[in-house]
């Protein structure tokens, strides 16, 4: 990881088309600028992790219904009709 030292309205450099610009700086956190072409996303780290776990869940949640309504199928085969 840089690690870099930033004013107010100081700026770094990523690649040849992406700058973050130190806006302010509070008590309570930093606010910065991005200016990046339309084509590049730029996302909250802990949006994305939120989203992935949210995801996995639903997955997991997906495949054990799935194997429920696997064994359920199976059981009523098995069971001989009244």
């Amino acid at each position: 990881m840089l690690v870099l030292t930033r004013r107010p309205n100081e700026s770094i450099m990523i690649g040849d088309d992406v700058t973050v610009t130190v806006l302010g700086v509070t008590a309570t956190g930093v606010r910065i600028g991005i200016d990046a072409p339309r084509d590049t996303r730029i996302h909250r780290s802990e949006i994305v992790v939120a989203v992935g776990t949210e995801n996995h869940d639903a997955l997991r949640a997906a495949r054990s219904d799935d194997a429920q309504n696997a064994l359920l199928t199976a059981l009523r085969a098995s069971t001989p009709a009244e």
